[in-house]
């Protein structure tokens, strides 16, 4: 019986000590990332001032020029757009499938949320090439401007699609999770089933529509691939949407392979992918506080 007892007691103390490893590892991983990214970069930092990485236009690595601000720009608005594209159509969607809908609907756009979901960005990039780019280019006249199609427009574009997936499966799940109680609630006293979603449903739902779109906002910042293929590549800050851009990730990719053997080009993309780590981190730090202080509200 007593060693029954102390045979128990060591597996629970393993088992707990396994899951506190799991803990600490799932901490220590963005640290990790981080400090890498910091001490691989600081060969750039320690020659130039921090104002002059973020802001300067200037893009002249074989004159010593690192300015990051086209590239910065280039992001900024690629991810905007896409979350202006994506956002609305996600929230009638889910709104929609959860309210309106029958039941087979959601097992329906399931089906079809896997397979976006699981389509290679690099698919997207060839899709955007052979659709989205030549149809930019065909409507850029009607603005009275000219351009191949290779734009923010078409990185938005193909960004877009690219995050339906991730947050229309978060939207649909939070409207889900709401009580039917708060809508047959409503629905008694005489609100229509339009002023009940805006007015009861919307407002229980904010915290996880935030943190839905702020989750699309990082997977977004974050994507290579597909947008490098269709934003133009042109150091440049981008004036319009139709303007050709260069976003972070676009710039790491296209250069790192060629660029190892140059140590200060190197601490130099190493800085760009340090950027998108703390803008990420800060997005969703700005998200968490937002969801809090709409929770106490």
């Amino acid at each position: 019986m007593i060693i029954l007892f102390y045979n128990r007691k060591f597996k629970n103390k393993v088992s707990s000590i396994w899951m506190l490893l799991c803990f600490v590892f799932v901490i220590i991983i963005p640290l990790a990332l981080g400090a890498g990214l910091y001490a691989r970069s600081t060969l750039l930092t320690h020659h130039y001032s921090l104002f002059n990485l973020l802001f300067s236009k200037i893009w002249r690595p074989e004159n010593g020029d690192f300015g990051f601000l086209p590239f910065i720009a280039g992001s900024i608005w690629v991810t905007l757009l896409s979350l202006i594209i994506s956002v609305p159509v996600c929230l009638f969607t889910a709104i929609y499938i959860t309210q309106y809908s029958r039941h087979f609907f959601i097992k329906t756009i399931r089906i079809s949320i896997d397979i976006l979901a699981g389509i290679p960005s690099v698919v997207y990039g060839v899709w955007g090439i052979i659709a989205v780019v030549p149809f930019i280019a065909k409507i850029a006249p009607y603005f009275h401007i000219q351009t191949m199609g290779y734009s923010i427009l078409a990185g938005a574009i193909v960004l877009s699609v690219m995050i339906i997936p991730f947050i229309l499966n978060i939207l649909i799940e939070i409207f889900r999770t709401i009580p039917i109680e708060l809508s047959e609630a409503s629905l008694s006293l005489g609100a229509t089933k339009w002023e009940t979603i805006k007015h009861v449903l919307m407002r229980k739902a904010l915290p996880g529509i935030i943190a839905s779109i702020g989750f699309g906002l990082a997977r977004a910042f974050g994507e290579t691939i597909a947008v490098l293929m269709v934003v133009g590549n042109v150091v440049q800050i981008p004036k319009s949407i139709f303007d050709a851009g260069y976003p972070l990730p676009a710039l790491i990719a296209n250069n790192y392979g060629e660029m190892l053997s140059i140590p200060r080009y190197d601490a130099a993309l190493m800085f760009a992918a340090l950027i998108l780590f703390i803008v990420v981190l800060t997005f969703n730090a700005l998200m968490r506080l937002l969801i809090i202080r709409v929770e106490k509200y």
